[in-house]
């Protein structure tokens, strides 16, 4: 069946990018593109970080200018899906408007998994996921005194970094045993610890919340589940996402921690894709386990594949999977899965912040770790790319060098 018109659920960086990605295809049919925030798309990242600093405004957060939509023939409509006539090819929208498609995409993102604890709905305690968010948190963290931080992952502690530089004294709670510890190796937890406790960061681990206190209506302490008290001007909180899946769970598409997708990355519907945050596929590098990626790199290759295929240029999704974080001073890029990693080979000092972890399972490289060692990862992403043959014994000899090893076993 020709296409002629195309409707993407979210502007996200999914969303964009198969817009975009379309057009770039040769794509010559209708693209709507259903954004359901009031401003043009943006980027997430720099909500926590630049943004927030105040080192960059919103528009250097726009993927694209109001004056690309229009000159690519991207309709952008300030909207929202709420329901999917399959039968007819028609998203419902919120303002009561419909559009017919011939093909649909679902990049509706994921939301912040909600604080489920009394006060968590007073003034004063915020997620990060939104340009709204930032905007609000911006000028209270100005004159917070006292913060704390609910969650050590990514989002917690980018945050709790740039209040520590801002001046305000941070307590990050944590129920896990460490730092970031769903995502990386006990050494770099380790490092990242010693980086966050430097510039006056406290941690507490294996630690929960019982309530928020409030006086007046607005969040004034975090009452931790063992019963301490810690004042707070301000709460935020990072305990992961859950995927926007109501508007294909209410169609009848496979849902499984995520909308369920084959290696095409097409639903249960052929005649709808799903990609990015909301989206399960097949990952090659987690034995073709359902796995649900939150990372800009999967959005833009996800994004990619479906406006190839659109076009007549199918394939599998096969992308090596790769992250980063900036806290600090510190940039951590991780490219791999190490999610059944076992043993670790550490390259570098910690002392000196610039580290690289090779995370194993068995005598299979799954994954690199890097801190301040752009050239390992550039490196290591180029060798995760072909059949493993890096060794934990090859790795751990003295001199080792990634970069090298890469460049004389292409």
């Amino acid at each position: 069946m020709s296409l002629n018109s195309i409707v993407i659920a979210g502007a996200g960086h999914a969303g964009v990018q198969v817009a975009v990605s379309l057009r770039q295809e040769g794509f010559a049919g209708r693209i709507s593109l259903v954004n359901d925030e009031p401003w043009l798309p943006y980027q997430r990242p720099p909500l926590s970080k630049a943004f927030l600093l105040g080192k960059i405004d919103a528009s250097a957060m726009q993927f694209r200018s109001e004056a690309f939509y229009a000159e690519q023939r991207i309709e952008l409509l300030a909207d929202r899906g709420t329901a999917i006539d399959r039968q007819n090819r028609r998203l419902v929208l919120a303002s009561g408007a419909a559009l017919d498609y011939d093909h649909l995409v679902l990049a509706t993102g994921a939301h912040n998994r909600p604080l489920n604890v009394p006060g968590a709905e007073l003034a004063g305690v915020f997620g990060v996921k939104t340009r709204l968010d930032a905007e609000t948190i911006a000028p209270l963290l100005k004159t917070a005194k006292r913060v704390v931080v609910i969650g050590a992952g990514f989002i917690g502690l980018e945050f709790a970094a740039v209040a520590a530089a801002e001046g305000a004294a941070v307590e990050v709670l944590e129920l896990g045993e460490r730092p970031m510890a769903r995502a990386v190796s006990p050494q770099m937890s380790a490092l990242f610890r010693a980086a966050h406790e430097s510039w006056g960061v406290h941690f507490n681990f294996r630690c929960g919340v019982s309530e928020i206190e409030g006086d007046n209506g607005k969040a004034v302490a975090v009452i931790t589940a063992d019963g301490r008290r810690l004042p707070a001007d301000l709460v935020v909180y990072g305990i992961g996402v859950i995927p926007n899946v109501s508007l294909a769970l209410e169609a009848g598409l496979n849902i499984d921690n995520g909308i369920r997708v084959n290696s095409s990355l097409l639903t249960s519907d052929p005649n709808i894709s799903a990609l990015g945050d909301a989206a399960a596929f097949p990952c090659v590098q987690n034995g073709e386990q359902p796995t649900r990626l939150e990372s800009v790199q999967n959005a833009v290759d996800q994004g990619k594949l479906i406006a190839a295929r659109l076009v007549g240029k199918p394939a599998p999704y096969t992308a090596l999977p790769w992250f980063w974080t900036d806290q600090g001073t510190l940039k951590l890029q991780i490219a791999g899965l190490a999610l059944c990693a076992e043993n670790y080979v550490t390259l570098g000092d910690p002392a000196t912040r610039q580290i690289s972890v090779l995370c194993f399972r068995g005598e299979q490289l799954l994954a690199v770790e890097s801190c301040g060692r752009v050239g390992d990862h550039m490196a290591a992403r180029k060798i995760l790319s072909r059949p493993p043959a890096l060794t934990p014994a090859v790795a751990a000899a003295p001199g080792f060098d990634l970069k090298e090893w890469e460049v004389a076993n292409r």
